[in-house]
């Protein structure tokens, strides 16, 4: 059997493994009734790539692990020339948008105007396993070049067929196709005209090689971008329906806390407030948001709280106690070699937000015994799924839709929000909004796994690298791997008993594994007293992360940074998921100063042919932003079953004042396929940092955020 995405994902994704928080007690789609005549592309099961998966539906557990037997579509040229694209995939502000409508553009030769993306709509689009792993450009980019190019290919014999000619004499442009040498021409509207045509992809359909592109591969504009800056643009928050009434959910008291006892009476004497009471759970509707707070407050609840819960003081103990196959502690790891030396250190990582700018939110609607739920998830198909087992309906009575959301880094995979909000509409009888508080998001989302990472190595004094064993305990597998070249090395995650419930995280463990990977490798350095930069070239035989490292350290002038006391240099390379990176960066810290000040950072990447260079940009300087934070502030801090800092008044993100000079170089390979890069490009800053810190203060950071003794962050 093919194996599918769900099927393969990395194990830290801890959130997929779960089951849905609540359990309360389309054949071939018709497309031409739907979209009237014109040009149908099909991609059948048999050529179908990875994303058409799960024919269950798109479950946590895989659905299943089958693909779905019926044919699905994904393109549709009206009659009036208006170009429909299907896609499962959610735009959260990385773009993708944009850079899918590049690839059916660059292959039908149409202008973008006159293409319309419909996106991760389960009634509407083809079933897709999620947007996340850096998968979007190269899997679905991939696909709707070849999608498009079969419609090319369709509406060319249509031309043919219309002008009497052979097809070798035709040229296609600005969406017709004209009679080469004359000026003869028909609009793909009029060729489509009354047809109905079904055309699907096959090994045989040939797409644009990157080096002849003339829309894919530059700086398109984002789509629709006018209605973003002017707030014309309505995210899930912004959602209304008529006659729509608001929610709030009852939390616990702690996490793991079970209901005691419950009192509703003043609550359900205010007026026009409903209160549901369902197992585990209890929730308001009112007819403004600020009511159905006070009726949440009015009701009085007792909790039963287990006791012993660790904190986030003794996490990283808990962690490597409660591991699955602990490896042997590093002292009984084999003898050094005479000339060599060994190190054995060990680097932590804690648990952080996500921190989206727009929180969970969702609106639900009961009609006809159908449920249709608007909200900002990365995964339609996973929470129609989630909200068919949690109601015990058929997932063809559920529609998510999912309008463009403001932002999730991985954090919204899971359908919290929608199950509330439709189980609170189902008892209110009428559409129901639910939107977490700030507070909400900090405490009940999951985080980005903690992690305790143990690694052991050994260095020849002319600087080879003859050992290398690495364990991770939580924190999970990606990026593990080291790309070094050494002959001994062996590289294993441990799963653990955790206490917060985490999972997915822009790059997941990639960060933490090349935090502590990358520190490691100045330590080595150090220890043999060679340079960062030479040592890493030794022991690299990689060429594209070569190249990256490279580049970088020449556009950030390397050669001439020499560090002295309190102004320190620092970089750092990696690669994952197809994306290579190298970071430099330049920090000021005095031991016992005031503050650490990042002051420059120069990232070098390279991910393949660039889609769209200016997009690609933003990605890449808004992951070090991001980076910046885990590496330098931020922090969960718990005790007793409860988050102690949920709020962006105690958990610290980066602010503008914050901010280095960013400098981005792309290497833009267009002999190379395109990879994603809504990850990668994060995991090179925090050891960048970490060994710049070094270079100035002579403290070594081995934990993120970086709180150090005699420095002050």
């Amino acid at each position: 059997m093919n194996a599918t995405p769900e099927m393969n994902l990395e194990p830290e994704r801890y959130e997929l493994q779960e089951s849905p928080l609540y359990h309360f007690d389309l054949d071939r789609r018709q497309f031409f009734k739907l979209l009237g005549s014109g040009v149908v592309v099909l991609f059948f099961v048999e050529a179908a790539i990875a994303q058409e998966s799960g024919g269950g539906g798109g479950g946590r557990r895989g659905g299943g692990g089958q693909r779905p037997m019926e044919v699905s579509a994904w393109l549709h040229i009206g009659e009036d020339g208006t170009v429909t694209v299907f896609t499962g995939k959610a735009e959260m502000g990385q773009n993708i948008r944009t850079s899918l409508t590049q690839a059916v553009a660059e292959e039908l030769h149409t202008p973008v105007e006159s293409i319309r993306m419909v996106m991760a709509d389960t009634e509407l689009t083809p079933y897709d396993a999620g947007t996340f792993g850096s998968r979007t450009t190269p899997d679905m980019g991939s696909q709707l070049h070849k999608v498009a190019a079969a419609a090319r290919e369709a509406l060319m014999d249509l031309a043919a067929e219309h002008f009497k000619v052979d097809r070798a004499t035709l040229v296609v442009a600005d969406g017709k196709i004209s009679k080469n040498g004359t000026k003869e021409s028909v609009t793909f509207g009029e060729l489509t005209k009354g047809q109905k045509i079904l055309q699907s992809v096959t090994a045989a359909t040939v797409v644009t090689p990157a080096k002849d592109w003339k829309i894919a591969g530059t700086s398109l504009p984002k789509v629709n971008g006018r209605d973003f800056v002017t707030g014309k643009h309505k995210y899930p928050s912004d959602m209304k329906l008529p006659g729509m009434l608001f929610g709030k959910v009852l939390r616990p008291a702690a996490f793991e806390a079970t209901l005691a006892s419950l009192d509703t009476k003043l609550a359900e004497a205010m007026d026009g407030v409903t209160v549901v009471h369902d197992g585990n759970f209890v929730g308001v509707t009112a007819s403004d948001v600020l009511q159905a707070a006070h009726a949440v407050d009015a009701i009085k609840a007792d909790w039963t709280t287990p006791t012993g819960q660790p904190s986030s003081q003794t996490l990283f103990d808990y962690l490597r106690k409660n591991a699955q196959n602990p490896a042997p502690p590093p002292s009984l790891i084999g003898e050094t070699p005479d000339g060599e030396h060994r190190l054995a250190q060990t680097y932590t990582v804690a648990y952080i937000a996500h921190t989206p700018l727009e929180t969970r939110a969702a609106v639900a609607d009961w009609k006809d015994g159908k449920l249709t739920v608007w909200t900002g998830s990365q995964r339609p198909f996973g929470i129609r799924s989630d909200l068919a087992s949690a109601f015990g309906i058929p997932e063809a009575s559920v529609r998510v839709i999912v309008p463009d959301t403001g932002s999730g880094y991985g954090g919204k995979h899971t359908g919290e929000t929608a199950i509330e909000a439709a189980r609170l509409a189902k008892a209110a009888g009428k559409p129901v909004k639910v939107m977490w508080t700030r507070e909400e998001e900090f405490t009940w989302a999951y985080f980005r796994p903690a992690g305790v990472i143990d690694i052991t190595s050994r260095v020849k004094n002319d600087g080879t690298l003859t050992y290398w064993d690495f364990h991770n305990y939580n924190s999970g597998n990606s990026g593990i791997s080291s790309p070094y070249d050494i002959p001994d090395q062996h590289s294993e995650f441990h799963q653990t008993r955790a206490p917060l419930r985490s999972g997915s995280y822009r790059g997941l463990a990639a960060t933490a594994n090349h935090f502590a990977r990358e520190v490691n490798m100045d330590e080595l350095a150090a220890l043999v007293k060679m340079g960062p930069l030479e040592f890493r070239l030794k022991n690299l035989k990689n060429e594209r992360l070569r190249a990256v490292l490279e580049t970088a350290t020449k556009a950030f002038g390397w050669s001439d940074a020499k560090s002295s006391s309190g102004h320190g240099y620092g970089l750092a390379c990696g690669t994952e998921k197809g994306g290579y990176l190298a970071t430099c960066v330049e920090v000021l810290a005095e031991l016992g100063g005031d503050s650490i000040t990042v002051v420059r950072a120069v990232s070098a990447f390279e991910c393949g042919a660039v889609v769209n260079p200016d997009h690609l940009k933003n990605q890449v300087e808004g992951a070090l932003v991001m980076g910046l934070g885990g590496a330098l502030s931020e922090a969960i801090e718990f005790s007793n079953g409860k988050i102690e800092n949920p709020h962006l008044a105690n958990y610290r993100v980066p602010r503008f004042r914050d901010m280095p000079k960013i400098e981005v170089v792309l290497m833009d390979r267009k002999d190379l396929p395109s990879a994603g890069a809504g990850e990668s490009p994060i995991m090179g800053i925090a050891p960048a940092i970490s060994n710049a810190i070094f270079a100035a203060t002579g403290i070594r950071m081995r934990s993120m955020p970086m709180r150090p003794d005699g420095l002050k962050i």
